[in-house]
This record gives structure tokens, C-alpha cells and sequence, in this order.
């Protein structure tokens, strides 16, 4: 289950609106996207085979994350992460907003709000994951 304090924080960052929290919040989305992972089930589906790691730059501000969803599981951390499938490079509005649904990834990179270079395959199959974490997000605080 996810952890409560994991649920009100994000939900807290998501009543804010992303343009009030800052750049340290990233790995609270991380986190809730670990967990809800391991009890969803439409996620745990879309990543049953999946194997791709994805580093995260946020360029403004710079800083660096990284997911990984591999064998099942999805780990995340800070910093740099050796042999991303893709690397997306994003200013922190865009990609806290793509973080959190409140940005269509697609959309800002026909925009050129966020680069991708690497694998664009796995960069759907991440946007696909963001956007099943989010539909768990809005049923668990309905």
C-alpha cells in the first residue's frame, strides 16, 4: 500500500501546483511512483517486461534524476545513472509538469520543450508509466 505520508505529501505538492514547490520535491513523485507500482495493477502489467532506465535533467535548476523500471520494479534516484535508454532535458516547470500530468510530454517535445535523445520508444513507454501513476494518484484521492 502507499504510504500515507508519501499520498499527502504529493497531494500537497499537486494542490500547490507544481510552480510552488521546488526542485527537492522531485523524488516525492519518484517515490509515489515506486510504490503505487507495486500495488496497481495496470502498472505492474505495463511493466512486466519493461527494461529501461531513464535520466531526467532539469536544466534550470540543475539537477538530475533517474528511474529505472526494470524486471517489474521501478527504483529512482539523484545524479547521474550509467547507460540510459534515453535522457529527456527539460526546465523544471516543463518537466515537473510532465512529472506530475500537469504537462503532455508529447506536446512540449512537438514544442521543443524537452529534448530526448536516446531511445523515443522508451520515452512513450515512460510517459505511459507517468500517466497510469497519475490516473492511481486522482483514484486514491478521489
Amino acid at each position: 500500500m502507499v504510504d500515507a505520508n508519501v499520498l499527502e505529501e504529493l497531494k500537497g505538492l499537486m494542490d500547490s501546483g507544481i510552480a510552488n514547490a521546488s526542485v527537492d520535491d522531485f523524488p516525492k513523485v519518484l517515490e509515489f511512483i515506486k510504490q503505487v507500482s507495486k500495488e496497481n495493477e495496470d502498472l505492474k502489467e505495463e511493466l512486466e517486461d519493461m527494461d529501461i532506465v531513464v535520466q531526467m535533467i532539469i536544466t534550470d535548476k540543475d539537477a538530475k534524476f533517474w528511474l529505472k523500471a526494470q524486471g517489474g520494479a521501478i527504483d529512482y534516484g539523484t545524479g547521474d545513472v550509467d547507460n540510459p535508454s534515453f535522457t529527456f532535458s527539460a526546465s523544471y516547470e516543463v518537466g515537473g509538469g510532465m512529472l506530475t500530468g500537469e504537462v503532455d510530454a508529447t506536446s512540449a517535445y512537438m514544442a521543443g520543450d524537452i529534448t530526448v535523445e536516446g531511445n523515443l520508444q522508451d520515452a512513450m513507454a515512460f510517459q505511459e508509466i507517468l500517466e497510469l501513476a497519475m490516473e492511481a494518484f486522482e483514484d486514491m484521492t478521489e
